[in-house]
């Protein structure tokens, strides 16, 4: 990360990445395949926080909207962090990741999900309406997340001028399972 925030990610080699962190080009290729795979490790060091900070509120009397906003801010404050562009570049990569996942040449990473253990404690805890299935949670949370992955691309791009991405996502997602609720099976 601190040569990626210094020289940028498109400058930084994986020579320059072994040489920072004291190992071999062959022991770099042992765990990634390229630099773009750290990138999205990196990215899902994010994800996982945020799901720490949900699962940390899983344990109170949580309010659904206000655990999102919870998670959403917990990302944010780890964006602020970083130049913009390297964010952009992780989304990119997070997409670049999806298409080999659907392609077959990557396993799925469920690791990645950042709400479907609270929408399915949620629905468990009768705070979604009672209609909805399991596939149902695992679409609206799926959806959810890529209101993330579309809100951080466009905070990072100056899309949001001086709104709180953290805000301006989780009403967006709030808006999502609001019509979840209002549908019917």
């Amino acid at each position: 990360m601190a040569l990626w925030r210094t020289n940028g990610y498109a400058k930084t080699t994986v020579a320059d990445i072994c040489r920072a962190a004291g190992v071999s080009r062959a022991l770099f290729y042992f765990y990634f395949p390229a630099k773009e795979d750290v990138l999205f490790e990196v990215g899902l060091l994010s994800t996982r926080a945020a799901q720490k900070t949900i699962q940390a509120q899983l344990r109170t009397d949580y309010d659904v909207e206000s655990v999102i906003a919870e998670a959403l801010r917990s990302l944010e404050r780890s964006m602020a962090r970083n130049p913009r562009d390297l964010i952009i570049e992780t989304i990119l990569e997070g997409y670049r990741h999806e298409v080999r996942i659907l392609a077959g040449d990557l396993p799925a990473d469920v690791d990645a999900d950042m709400f479907g253990e609270l929408f399915a404690k949620a629905q468990e805890d009768g705070k979604l309406a009672a209609h909805l299935n399991a596939a149902d949670i695992r679409h609206l949370s799926r959806l959810a997340q890529m209101h993330v992955s579309e809100g951080v691309r466009h905070w990072a791009g100056g899309g949001y001028g001086d709104r709180s991405f953290a805000e301006v996502v989780t009403r967006d997602i709030a808006a999502l399972i609001v019509g979840y609720n209002q549908r019917r099976a």
